[in-house]
């Protein structure tokens, strides 16, 4: 659905992107994470045609390219900043944007109609954007992107500032748009987001690509060790042969299999009064690929 081919941007000097190759497969949801500064925004722009890049190419449905009009028409986008019109209201927002792809008639109609369904809208269709809440617009950004029924999506931090309850209803219409076959292309921060929702991540860094593969995947190959931290009840006999460090009873150690470990102490005669597991996640992948230091 989506085939990038040694991807180049320059500024200058500064290379942005630097050669990025992936593919986005049809019907599912990609997810594209990375921190500031490491070329991911300009890697969206150059995907729906905003931009145009230094080196390699983008192909929509394997063939077009995004600079085209005709092409951007089978994508849609909601973008992080809102694209919304806020002395409109919300269904003359969806007209516009509907009749922007062509629509008319009976077909704008009834697309603007279920947009407003789709994003929870509907009762507050003649109201101006301007007195919508942050998750109202939000979902309202997601709808404009879909009026004209597109099966390619990019939703670019789509969740950003927004109530728990907006939150938990975008994360249910993109599971919907998941449950129709369409191909997602999702950016966020949220590293839990990016879990729940993409078969498959991809994370960049100072304009390259570090990893790419299923979250499951990711996390048995960068993630770490899980951290095992318990209070013991008692001191054992041979308190010396347990694994990390012991202090009073306080145990805490590192394992790659936590829970056959905890099993294994457990057979020898360790008692346990208290036990936390701490797996290894996405945000540790993450952490270990593109470092703790903090990008501004």
């Amino acid at each position: 659905m989506v085939t990038v081919e040694g991807l180049v941007k320059r500024y200058g000097d500064l290379i942005a992107v630097n050669g990025i190759d992936l593919e986005v497969r049809a019907g599912e949801t990609f997810g594209l994470l990375g921190p500031n500064g490491a070329g991911k925004t300009t890697t969206i722009q150059m995907l729906v045609g905003a931009l145009r890049p230094d080196g390699g190419r983008v192909r929509l449905n394997g063939v077009g390219d995004p600079m085209l009009p005709k092409v951007r028409r089978q994508l849609g986008v909601a973008p992080q900043s809102l694209s919304l019109y806020l002395e409109l209201t919300a269904e003359e927002n969806l007209r516009f944007f509907a009749r922007m792809y062509g629509m008319a008639g009976r077909q704008l109609t009834e697309r603007v109609n279920w947009a407003l369904e789709f994003a929870g809208l509907t009762d507050r269709r003649r109201d101006r954007v301007s007195t919508y809440s942050g998750g109202m617009q939000r979902r309202l950004n997601l709808a404009c992107a879909l009026v004209h029924d597109p099966r390619l999506l990019l939703l670019d931090e789509p969740t950003v500032g927004v109530d728990p309850q907006s939150r938990n209803h975008l994360f249910e219409r993109v599971e919907q748009l998941k449950a129709e076959g369409r191909t997602i292309l999702y950016t966020t921060h949220y590293m839990e987001e990016a879990a729940r929702l993409c078969d498959r991540v991809a994370i960049m860094d100072r304009g390259k690509l570090l990893a790419l593969d299923s979250v499951e995947r990711l996390i048995a190959q960068h993630g770490g060790r899980a951290v095992i931290t318990a209070a013991l009840e008692r001191l054992p006999a041979d308190a010396g042969s347990l694994p990390g460090t012991l202090e009073g009873l306080s145990l805490r150690f590192e394992s790659t299999k936590p829970f056959e470990e905890v099993a294994r102490l457990s057979s020898v005669g360790v008692a346990f009064a208290r036990l936390r597991v701490d797996r290894p996640d996405l945000e540790s992948v993450f952490l270990t690929l593109t470092g703790r230091s903090l990008r501004d």
